[in-house]
């Protein structure tokens, strides 16, 4: 038996856009690879399955909604020439998710990382998103996240036919995947089964915490509608869509910061480990996404097909943050204080004794954040005989527009006079509560209008601009009666990814009320500040001022205006370029034979890839001996030189798949490859500072244009067993990866410049070029690794249960994933061993669903074990997750007219996040979501 995933499920959707569960979604073809449109041979077992569901379809009995999408998604994983997971636009619009992330996380060993209470970038296999490659119909997608990690939230789930995750990669996948690649596809139109369809979908959205935080707006939206047409007796598609989102987002939040000081704190000799601070905050805000889609395809013979398609999204959000800071523990005087037996304080009584930099201040942070991505291309194929030829030409450029703006509020003995001084007697009494809000208690009132001042602006805008074109072609051979081979591959791909980086920074004021000359605390009235107080599972704590700040600034003149500047070099050092070139070539063979009466396919090959990657910068010399430039006040430097780095690479990717067919129901695969994922685009900066220290120069920067990629042999096999009808699957499944190398920070010291290529100023004293001092950079590490696990997974649908119950069916998976990667982190005191980021070692998801008549309801559950990564607070820190369970629910009737209803929770239990320092009882994060709910409806033609 020959496996052909091409002519499986030819049937196209009803609506290829489709946005609820009851409108009724027909097959979709499965259009495989990046490589070709069809990338597998023909088989008789294949055409006489399609045979079967026309058949079928045919006869009135159509199988409709979740359970549709398990069916279909059955049937692509068996016919898939890799291991790979689906997820079919029924299920996909049938949630209706928010994003494809929130999709994707219903597959085997995939989790995601939620922001803002949504799911945005994902982890395969333990693996966070560096290691993840993206492709929209087949082509590279740029990225707004400033590296390479795709935000999943950008792409509105309702534009997107199909997503597939190739866990086991072949020659003809764009290279990037280690941990997977991630394929997303829109709409066929001219597959689609009918004539003509369209479908309007409507549903309005309530979060329930939204009153706890002022000027949240509670309700929201989600509007799309699609449209697909066949013209000139079916040789010419239209489909087009359109999806808007309008979505408040709110967070009760406590933020416990790194314990990055040490202090006394009991007179005993010994120093113990105190936090930077923590942090009281309502945080609210709205994001709104809009995404179009538009494909034009002609077919005007069997013989060739000429596609346009384009996609759209612009993602837009706005937050504020209202509360207090408590700010470096470190500088109080301590009494009573909780101490861990790891020497870590959790809590105490705290005295400014003067010392101004230990500080409470109340904290008005005002982001925006401006995403959009663009992609499109042409693709033309050609098929002669047994002769396949497809061509293609793409774009795709994502852009990232993320303004952070803060200020915050300080406490002044006076505020009326000529110059306030900051208060110096504060107290602050804190007891942390492990994975539960604790206590907090101020000596002062901070809602006193007689003594608060605004004393600090900061306006940082961080700008991304990536944009990547590419042309690629590939030619298939497909063999008859060959015996082994059923199909000879071969292509060629090249690509140009620019990304910039723009820093710029608008300050006024002083952190500690320590302003400088000309920058005086700004007064406060009822016009621009007003008292609120916590509510929900914060209300315990004091109430804040919350100020709004361009209103003040403006009353007293003054205009924040970013910019890149000297006297905030790191602006000028942080703002630069990459330039990526990679030129590819493949060939691969699909092996189609029989080895002990039993039918064997698959695929061999090999891909070849060549890097050339360089990064324009500045580097700071200083002593006047670089270049004039300047800067965007106006102001000229002659310390700083413009300098291009970076190197060429070329790879062989060599990978195989194996097939191997018990019988129509059974099937054991193997997968071996080597594959690849390059550096993050933002480590790969060429920007660095210096200083001068007695005789020797020193760098700082913690980018580098010389890291390698990371390199990974992989290994996976699977037992998949399938029932007859598409009804039901179980498969089981282990893997191994071993990783060569991590990217991570390090400071090399000495450090040869000169034999390295940097330049490296003269000491005015002796006329000769200063030593070598320290680099700190970033480096691939030796500490490379092995990550392996299991994943069991199964799906059924129980049509052999009597009358109304054999609507009933389940589908679920458990992953258990372990990694021998570490790494040391004293962000939590002490020295301590944390595991690779973005692995839980396990990961489990299950929905259980029932359709019948009409009626389509589902509970879906996902849940992942503790799992370390990044965390935003003051500085970016890395943290220890708690295990989190996310329970969503959906219920929509669909009448025979065409019209449904629907309602749907997220988050149905509130699951908050939660974060901690290595021990539960130092906290981290603790942020509460709130449900949303939805109600709407749909009307499909």
């Amino acid at each position: 038996m020959v496996i052909d995933k091409r002519n499986v499920l030819a049937l196209a959707l009803a609506s290829a856009l489709c946005a609820g569960t009851a409108a009724h979604a027909a097959n979709v073809q499965d259009t495989g690879d990046q490589a070709m449109q069809s990338a597998d041979s023909n088989t008789q077992a294949a055409r006489q399955k399609k045979s079967k569901v026309q058949a079928t379809e045919l006869t009135g009995v159509t199988v409709t909604g979740f359970r549709k999408s398990v069916e279909t998604s059955i049937d692509v994983k068996r016919d898939a020439d890799t291991i790979k997971e689906v997820v079919t636009a029924a299920d996909i619009g049938g949630l209706p998710d928010v994003s494809i992330s929130d999709a994707l996380t219903r597959l085997p060993g995939v989790a995601a990382e939620r922001i803002d209470g949504e799911s945005s970038a994902i982890n395969i296999r333990g693996l966070s998103g560096d290691f993840v490659e993206t492709t929209l119909d087949g082509r590279e997608q740029a990225a707004t996240s400033g590296s390479r990690v795709t935000q999943f939230d950008q792409y509105p789930s309702e534009l997107i036919s199909q997503a597939a995750i190739y866990k086991s990669p072949k020659a003809s996948l764009i290279e990037g995947g280690v941990a997977g690649t991630v394929e997303m596809q829109t709409a066929n139109p001219l597959d689609n089964a009918k004539p003509y369809s369209g479908l309007l979908n409507v549903r309005g959205s309530y979060n329930d915490r939204a009153n706890e935080t002022e000027g949240a707006n509670a309700r929201g939206y989600r509007v799309s509608a699609s449209f697909q047409g066949k013209f000139l007796h079916d040789t010419l598609g239209l489909a087009a869509g359109f999806a808007s989102l309008y979505q408040p987002h709110v967070a009760d939040q406590f933020n416990g910061l790194a314990y990055n000081g040490t202090k006394d704190v009991n007179g005993d000799g010994t120093n113990e480990y105190t936090s930077e601070g923590f942090e009281l905050q309502q945080n609210g805000g709205m994001l709104r996404r809009n995404g179009y889609m538009a494909v034009l395809q002609w077919r005007p013979s069997d013989s060739f097909e000429l596609k346009a398609d384009g996609f759209y999204s612009k993602f837009d959000t706005s937050s504020s943050g209202r509360g207090f800071r408590v700010k470096t523990l470190a500088n109080g005087s301590f009494t009573n204080p909780v101490i861990l037996p790891n020497g870590a304080v959790t809590g105490g009584t705290v005295s400014q004794n003067g010392d101004p930099y230990f500080v409470v201040q109340t904290t008005n942070d005002d982001n925006s954040l401006k995403n959009s991505v663009l992609s499109g291309g042409l693709n033309a194929k050609w098929m002669l005989g047994g002769w396949t030829i497809s061509s293609d030409v793409s774009y795709s450029h994502a852009k990232s527009d993320f303004n952070n703006g803060v200020s915050w509020g300080l406490l002044y003995d006076d505020m009326s006079a000529a110059n306030p001084v900051a208060a110096n007697d504060e107290v602050v009494d804190y007891h942390l509560n492990g994975m539960q809000p604790g206590t907090v208690g101020f000596n002062h009132d901070y809602t006193d209008l007689s003594r608060m001042g605004l004393g600090k602006v900061g306006v940082y805008p961080y700008v991304y601009d990536d944009e990547s074109k590419a042309f690629r072609t590939d030619v298939r051979y497909d063999f008859v009666d060959n015996g082994f081979l059923s199909a000879l591959e071969m292509g060629v791909r090249y690509s140009r990814r620019t990304y910039n980086a723009d820093r710029s920074a608008f300050e006024y004021g002083n952190d500690f009320g320590q302003y400088p000359a000309g920058q005086p605390p700004l007064a406060l009235d009822p016009s621009n500040a007003h008292k609120v107080c916590f509510e929900g599972n914060l209300s315990s704590f004091p109430c804040f001022l919350s100020i709004n700040t361009l209103a003040v600034l403006s009353a007293n003149g003054v205009t924040p205006t970013p910019t890149k500047n000297w006297n905030a070099n790191w602006t000028m050092i942080q703002s630069a370029e990459v330039d990526e070139h990679v030129s590819s070539g493949y060939v691969m063979a699909d092996i189609d034979t029989n080895v002990a009466n039993h039918s064997l396919t698959g695929n061999v090959g090999v891909r070849v890839v060549h890097t050339s990657q360089y990064s324009n910068g500045l580097q700071q010399i200083g002593s006047g001996q670089g270049e004039p430039i300047t800067d965007e006040l106006g102001v000229t430097s002659t310390d700083y030189i413009h300098v291009r780095r970076g190197k060429s690479y070329t790879d062989y990717l060599p990978s195989l798949n194996l097939n191997w067919h018990f019988d129509e129901s059974n099937q054991l695969r193997f997968a071996a490859a080597k594959v690849m994922s390059r550096p993050p685009l933002n480590k790969l900066l060429t920007g660095s500072g210096s200083w001068i220290d007695g005789n020797t120069y020193n760098m700082w920067g913690n980018t580098s244009p010389f890291l390698d990629p990371f390199y990974a042999k992989q290994y996976d096999l699977s037992f998949e067993h399938y029932s007859p009808d598409s009804t039901g699957a179980f498969a089981a499944a282990v893997f191994f990866k071993h990783i060569d190398s991590f990217i991570e920070d390090y400071t090399i010291n000495p450090y040869d410049f000169a034999g390295n290529g940097i330049q490296v100023p003269i000491n005015p004293a002796t006329g000769l070029p200063y030593e070598n001092g320290q680099y700190q950079t970033a480096v691939n590490n030796d500490k490379g690794g092995f990550v392996r696990g299991i994943e069991l997974s199964y799906s059924r649908v129980f049509n052999f249960l009597p009358g109304a119950w054999s609507g009933l069916g389940f589908t679920g998976s458990y992953s258990y994933s372990q990694s021998q990667v570490t790494s040391t982190s004293t962000l939590g005191g002490a020295p301590q061993t944390m595991g690779l980021p973005g692995l839980s070692p396990r990961v489990i998801n299950g929905t259980l669903f029932y359709g019948n008549q009409g009626f389509d309801t589902r509970l879906s559950v996902r849940h992942r074990s503790a799992f370390v990564s990044n965390q935003m607070a003051i500085d970016t820190q890395i943290v220890y997750y708690a295990p989190e369970t996310v329970v969503d629910y959906q219920a929509s009737y669909a009448f025979k007219n065409g019209l449904s209803v629907l309602f749907q929770v997220n988050n149905l239990t509130d699951e908050p996040t939660r974060t901690y320092f290595g021990n539960e009882a130092q906290t981290g994060t603790l942020q509460w979501f709130g449900r949303q709910y939805l109600v709407g409806f749909t009307y499909a033609l």
